[in-house]
């Protein structure tokens, strides 16, 4: 019996692979190319209407006549916005497509954004910019879902390293063009400009995003097989909170939370701490000041993709082909302990100890630049250890990941300006540096225990076959 079974099991497992290889080659590479492109440009709102806001923030304190640290708790609300947008835009993208869900997500932040730009009070500010920040969050957890849809497990790093600096790379800008804008402008014109961005994101994916959901696996698929028909289907955005009751997703999510204090320590009191320093009042200035951070970000989340590739093949060569998802994480070891954390304590020392001569303001870059390639060599590989282990769950995963995440930078971030304040830059920035310390001891837990955590609790996930 077993041996007239057996080559029929062969068989069908061989046919199963070489089906799941056709899901990946459905889209020719120059095609993937673009689906990227255009879902990076989405993605990168998020990033963007947070790092062109920081800039602005004295010169609506004093349009508004309020204070920096009422006008700063605009970033707080938008984080958490965008933690529960994130959630809300991921469970409907697995329920109705990718497609259209950035499309919705991108005309609520175009919304948004013009009624930012109309706020005539520090009240309604605050309001739009929740709605902007709901908007824009679809970009990073539904885009993950995008590039888990079209690139294999052992092309996931690199092609999430690419997009993740496409995105960054928008990022580094955006407080230079919010700058820029404030000074010969307004402050409204950038968010005004952002509308407008939305509105052109809407028309791109509109034209060039193809639907990249798997066939036949998005659960509106299986309630017209059911029912005959597609209807409007009531979800909870919150169920996807539910993945963290894995230590795996949770204690990732955690340790990024901590380690990106660092670079909000770094930025959002720029205006008050690196460019008080050297006494730079122009805005466009104060925006450009963040661009080594940007560019760091950029270059790590480049180069630290490909490496946490390289580093899983090698690893399951040297297994005799037996894939450990942990082994990404490796690629996360210096990034999270030397340089997210030691360059956010000597740019602390340096801008509250050192003197403002050139040379000490270039050496403050430098130290803006390390701290933009630590933690961007943290963040990629952990993300995309999530979208290995969860593949079919892949933006909800990601979009808990963000919300957890978003929730440890959003209960902080509002701190900042009063611990310096308080207890000066240095003390404040060397905190940050400690809550990075934590953070990376918990992806450590996950590199070492990761395999027992996931048969703690066993959320269906995903194996080399389903990868």
């Amino acid at each position: 019996m077993a041996s007239e079974q057996t080559p029929l099991l062969r068989d069908t497992e061989e046919q199963a692979a070489l089906n799941h290889d056709k899901i990946y080659d459905r889209f020719s590479p120059s095609r993937k190319s673009v689906i990227v492109a255009v879902t990076a440009v989405a993605a990168t709102f998020p990033l963007f209407a947070s790092g062109s806001f920081i800039p602005l923030i004295p010169q609506i304190a004093q349009d508004l006549n309020s204070t920096g640290e009422v006008v700063s708790l605009a970033v707080s609300l938008s984080i958490l916005a965008n933690a529960i947008g994130s959630l809300t835009w991921a469970a409907y993208s697995g329920f109705y497509g990718r497609k259209g869900v950035i499309l919705w997500s991108m005309a609520t932040m175009a919304v948004g954004s013009f009624g930012a730009g109309a706020a005539r009070t520090i009240s309604e500010l605050l309001v739009w910019r929740i709605v902007q920040a709901f908007g824009a969050s679809s970009g990073l957890s539904v885009g993950t879902g995008v590039l888990a849809d079209i690139y294999r497990l052992e092309e996931r790093g690199t092609s999430s390293g690419i997009f993740f600096g496409a995105i960054l790379f928008g990022m580094s800008i955006a407080p230079a063009i919010g700058g820029v804008t404030a000074h010969y402008y307004s402050w409204r014109t950038t968010q005004y400009g952002l509308c407008v961005a939305g509105i052109l994101s809407f028309l791109l994916t509109l034209c060039f995003q193809p639907e990249t959901a798997w066939p036949g696996a998005r659960g509106v698929d299986k309630l017209i097989e059911k029912e005959g028909r597609s209807r409007w289907v009531w979800l909870n955005p919150f169920g996807s909170i539910a993945l963290l009751r894995s230590p795996n997703v949770s204690l990732l999510s955690i340790s990024q939370g901590l380690v990106v204090l660092t670079d909000y320590a770094l930025l959002v009191p720029i205006a008050y701490t690196i460019a008080a320093k050297y006494h730079i009042t122009n805005e466009a200035v104060i925006g450009a000041l963040c661009i080594p951070v940007g560019v760091g970000n950029i270059v790590g989340s480049t180069y630290i993709g490909r490496l946490s590739d390289a580093i899983v093949v090698a690893m399951r060569e040297k297994r005799g082909g037996v894939w450990v998802p942990e082994d990404r994480l490796r690629a996360t070891a210096f990034g999270g302990l030397v340089l997210a954390p030691l360059s956010v304590v000597a740019s602390g020392a340096v801008t509250q100890y050192a003197d403002d001569g050139m040379w000490m303001m270039l050496l403050n870059f430098f130290c803006l630049f390390l701290n933009g390639f630590g933690v961007a060599a943290v963040f990629q590989p952990g993300n995309a250890y999530l979208v290995d282990i969860l593949h079919s769950r892949s933006a909800e995963v990601t979009a808990a990941n963000m919300a957890c995440r978003n929730l440890v930078v959003a209960a902080t971030v509002g701190f900042i300006l009063p611990s310096i304040n308080n207890f000066g830059i240095f003390a404040t920035f060397t905190g940050s540096a400690v809550c990075a310390w934590i953070g990376y001891g918990l992806v450590v837990l996950v590199l070492h225990y990761g395999g027992r955590m996931r048969d703690w609790v066993d959320l269906g996930f995903s194996t080399s076959a389903s990868n």
